[in-house]
């Protein structure tokens, strides 16, 4: 799809956008030229997985985190955004971006809200999950995988460490 404006603007940004472009620094190249001024800044917020883990172990958590990064992996979304955006932003021909990363770490008392987000992207991917034979229905238990999530977590006090978050900018 292309897009046509007036004028180019002071900002461009994106948020989860690269991720699921095949050419990511064509895309920043294409913005860059076509819709950014001199000066302008150029801003993408992606998610990175690769840091996604709990200590001790908690077996469900872990699983659920494994068959939503198969998922993305399968349909050839790479859930890695530290190395990703970087690469993209050069290949851009964009100046070294400045970037900042932000994660999820907390106890039982404190990730409540994560493990809600991991369910709700699980029960949304499930669809996907199945056609492309990573998990079932009846793996995932959608209606009771929030409940289990935190009962296994408060069970034993594991410390959970979630998506990170990456941002990564640029000025013309």
């Amino acid at each position: 799809m292309e897009l046509a404006f007036d004028r180019p603007f002071d900002a461009v940004v994106g948020r989860y956008v690269l991720l699921f472009q095949a050419d990511p620094a064509g895309m920043l190249r294409a913005l860059m030229k076509q819709h950014l001024r001199p000066g302008g800044l150029i801003v993408f917020q992606e998610p990175d997985w690769t840091n996604v883990r709990s200590f001790p172990p908690a077996p469900i958590y872990h699983q659920c985190c494994r068959w939503i990064v198969e998922a993305f992996r399968e349909v050839g979304s790479d859930t890695n955004a530290a190395n990703n955006l970087y690469a993209a932003f050069a290949g851009a021909g964009l100046p070294s971006p400045r970037m900042r990363m932000q994660t999820f770490v907390g106890g039982t008392a404190g990730c409540t809200d994560w493990l809600q987000v991991v369910a709700g992207l699980a029960a949304s991917l499930l669809p996907m999950m199945e056609q492309l034979g990573i998990a079932t229905a009846a793996d995932l238990e959608i209606a009771t995988l929030t409940q289990r999530l935190q009962k296994e977590v408060a069970a034993s006090e594991h410390m959970i460490i979630g998506r990170s978050e990456i941002v990564a900018w640029s000025r013309l």
